[in-house]
């Protein structure tokens, strides 16, 4: 979970001509398999696309990450660059010490979606309390159960007959025969 504080803040609104004045808010953010739904159930876009999001589609995700109850929606107006920064260093963070030595290639180009990773939990059987973990720690959950539910690779004939024949002479040479 992260914690970050929107200062307080007053600015003048041109259309309405008053004065606004918001205090220091505190949130308390996740970014989460829930926020992630919420969002896309909002702006029909997959968010983890590769793609730019507008300045209100990144506004409104904050919101949607926010644990905190009772926000004035007003605030949102006042993220600092400083805040947006802490808040994309944590959605960055893979939050976990399982790394993959793999890249496997085609699979960066897929367009992931909540639903598909609703799919993924339920077809590992994952329970659906993760969906609020952080969400890069759910997704590296559901790629160990899905290695380690595949069956391991068998080696081709020529491996196996070039292992066979690494085996017989070494067997060979310990006891000292031909064969």
């Amino acid at each position: 979970m992260l914690q970050i504080t929107i200062p307080a803040v007053e600015q003048w609104d041109e259309k309405n001509e008053v004065f606004i004045t918001t205090k220091a808010q505190t949130l308390q953010l996740e970014h989460s398999l829930v926020s992630l739904a919420k969002w896309e159930a909002k702006w029909h876009v997959p968010f983890m696309s590769t793609k730019d999001k507008t300045v209100d589609q990144i506004r409104d995700y904050v919101k949607c990450m926010t644990l905190t109850q009772n926000v004035n929606p007003e605030v949102y107006r006042f993220l600092t660059v400083e805040n947006f920064k802490e808040i994309n260093d944590y959605i960055e963070d893979p939050h976990t010490a399982t790394w993959f030595s793999d890249n496997k290639k085609g699979r960066q180009n897929r367009v992931v979606t909540a639903e598909l990773i609703y799919y993924w939990m339920t077809a590992l059987q994952i329970p659906f309390e993760c969906q609020k973990w952080h969400l890069n720690r759910l997704i590296t959950l559901i790629r160990v159960c899905n290695e380690e539910q595949q069956p391991k690779k068998k080696m081709s004939k020529s491996a196996i007959m070039r292992q066979n024949a690494a085996l017989n002479a070494a067997r060979r040479k310990k006891y000292g025969t031909k064969g």
